[in-house]
């Protein structure tokens, strides 16, 4: 014969396994938010660290090293500099001093030519050669050495009756007056004197009228 099951003694069981599964979950500790300890504050590993602050002696230790890269830098453009300037002013030199013996071998070049003549003059005798064929001869040669210097940049200075200049004239004598308005001119030039290119290389020799009263 089946027994019977009391409907008390479901009820009560049914309600001391409700009451062991409470104490259960009264007994698990509950679950912590990620990041947040049991007092209410953030938890540091998960926090991302703070920027840390330049180190001084190494910022300056860097700026050093760009410093002395730009010096080095610069000094390398100064020997450039120096250097170039330096063949600049050879070259120069080299140029001025072959110009100038250019110039000098020209003017040489240029005499040449009176120079014969002179040489063919002087073996003139009373023989083979009249005394106007010397003096013409003589005067061939002086137009050619003048020309030749003329050329070449030269000027003379002739002075006959101009006021005299101390700048390009040299006194010798005075003379007195022959009439009115001749104090301070030139009487007579003893000596030509030349320019060449504006460069007095030589003052003439000159006498000059002087009022005595």
């Amino acid at each position: 014969m089946e027994e019977s099951v009391d409907s008390g003694d479901a009820v009560n069981e049914e309600g001391l396994l409700a009451t062991e599964a409470a104490s259960e979950a009264e007994g698990e500790p509950e679950a912590e938010p990620v990041g947040v300890d049991r007092e209410g504050e953030i938890d540091e590993e998960e926090v991302p660290p703070a920027d840390t602050p330049p180190d001084p002696e190494a910022v300056v230790k860097k700026e050093l090293e760009v410093l002395q890269e730009d010096l080095s830098r610069l000094q390398d453009q100064h020997l450039r500099l120096a250097a170039d300037f330096e063949n600049y002013r050879k070259r120069v030199s080299a140029e001025l001093g072959s110009g100038w013996v250019r110039a000098q071998a020209e003017l040489a070049g240029a005499l040449l030519e009176g120079l014969d003549d002179l040489q063919r003059v002087s073996q003139f005798t009373t023989e083979d050669a009249t005394l106007e064929a010397l003096i013409e001869g003589v005067d061939l040669v002086e137009r050619k050495f003048v020309k030749a210097l003329t050329d070449a940049g030269l000027k003379a200075v002739d002075p006959t009756g101009e006021p005299f200049d101390p700048n390009t004239m040299e006194a010798m004598m005075r003379v007195p007056l022959e009439e009115e308005g001749q104090d301070e001119t030139v009487h007579r030039v003893f000596q030509k004197g030349y320019l060449f290119k504006d460069q007095l290389i030589r003052p003439a020799r000159v006498s000059v009228y002087k009022d005595e009263d």
